[in-house]
């Protein structure tokens, strides 16, 4: 397993390199996994040329390559203007459309005030759904006084299980879902009680009879039992979610 840390702090030392090496420590502690960081501020101008040019250099080339192989993400940045930081935003912006497709990403940020906390959620969050990355539930922000205080350990620990859980558990594609969720589907219409006695050709009046439930088994049926379950899938409660995490 390899999880890729991405800190876009800019300071030496960095209170947003501090919030990702913990991060990653509790990540380690819960998955085997080789860790790899990177510095953006190291990439600044390699980055800025690469906008410009369209061609990146050789360690910004193999910085993005390392994050679009790994199997898992965590991104912090520091807070500017109420959003993450401009050099932050510039190095995603080079990678591939498809690079985080499918893959897990845990969210975090520091900033000097807790009132910039919502920035997980109105700008971090948003972006790397786009990017159709799959965001852990809980993000975690660092202002300067949750340094040593009760509350930052447990919102780091809490969030590097749900990253480790997504991380070691079992994918499954859209199309696989869609496939098991109708099949389902089709057994519970069958096991139905009270279908037996309609298939017979008995039951009450306007009830399906026999020639109507074997249309409903055949291919239209199972096209609109695929299509129902499609629309289903996505809705799942966050509470189911977290009980896989933690069962995982």
């Amino acid at each position: 397993m390899k999880l890729v840390v991405v800190s876009a702090g800019l300071g030496v030392p960095s209170s947003t390199r501090l919030l990702a090496d913990r991060l990653a420590a509790a990540t380690a502690a819960d998955v085997a996994t080789d860790v790899r960081v990177v510095e953006v501020r190291e990439l600044a101008v390699a980055i800025a040329h690469h906008l410009t040019s369209g061609f990146p250099g050789r360690d910004l080339a193999a910085a993005l390559d390392a994050v679009a192989r790994a199997d898992g993400l965590i991104v912090v940045t520091p807070v500017f203007t109420a959003s993450y930081s401009g050099l932050f935003k510039s190095f995603f912006d080079l990678l591939e459309p498809d690079a985080l497709a499918g893959k897990p990403v845990l969210i975090a940020a520091t900033g000097g005030t807790a009132r910039h906390s919502l920035v997980l959620e109105h700008a971090l969050r948003p972006l790397f759904a786009y990017l159709k990355a799959v965001v852990v539930p809980t993000a975690v922000y660092a202002a300067s006084e949750d340094w040593g205080a009760q509350g930052l350990a447990e919102r780091i620990d809490r969030a590097a299980a749900e990253l480790a859980g997504l991380m070691t558990g079992p994918a499954e594609t859209s199309e696989t879902r869609v496939a098991r969720v109708a099949e389902g589907a089709m057994g519970n219409t069958a096991a139905t009680p009270g279908n037996s006695g309609r298939e017979a050709g008995h039951g009450n009046p306007g009830e399906p009879g026999p020639d109507q439930s074997t249309r409903a088994a055949g291919p239209v049926g199972r096209a609109a039992g695929a299509s129902a379950a499609a629309d289903l899938l996505d809705v799942v409660p966050f509470e189911e979610q977290l009980a896989r995490l933690r069962a995982a």
